[in-house]
């Protein structure tokens, strides 16, 4: 649409303005999966930094969800309400050592979901 259209439509009474609302940056600390379904806009942040305390497979997510954290099986459960430009995965387990860490990751989101996640290590 050209700039004479909308000052047409403008003058015509025709509302030609929308207000959008887009969070910039949230923050997921320690939480189980409940925190982050609990807010949509986690979902919607161009900027998503979250917790990913366990990765290896062997955590019991029962017990980790009790203690308020997430498992990356967490992440893979949710991986398509993921509209965020940029995932910050951090706060992983002292348990693991970094190349672990990158290993369990990589192997479950091969792309790094077109380049968006990225690991705070």
């Amino acid at each position: 649409m050209h700039g004479d259209q909308i000052r047409d439509l403008r003058l015509g009474g025709t509302e030609v303005t929308a207000e959008v609302r887009v969070p910039r940056v949230a923050y997921l600390g320690d939480s189980a999966p409940a925190g982050l379904d609990a807010c949509e806009a986690m979902y919607r942040a161009e900027v998503l930094i979250m917790e990913m305390t366990f990765v290896a497979p062997s955590h019991r997510k029962d017990k980790i969800h009790k203690f308020g954290h997430m498992h990356l099986d967490d992440f893979l459960e949710r991986i398509d309400r993921f509209q965020n430009e940029r995932i910050l995965a951090t706060h992983f387990s002292t348990r693991y050592h970094v190349h672990s860490i990158r290993q369990y990751v990589e192997r479950a989101v091969p792309d790094m979901l077109g380049g968006r996640l990225h690991l705070w290590l």
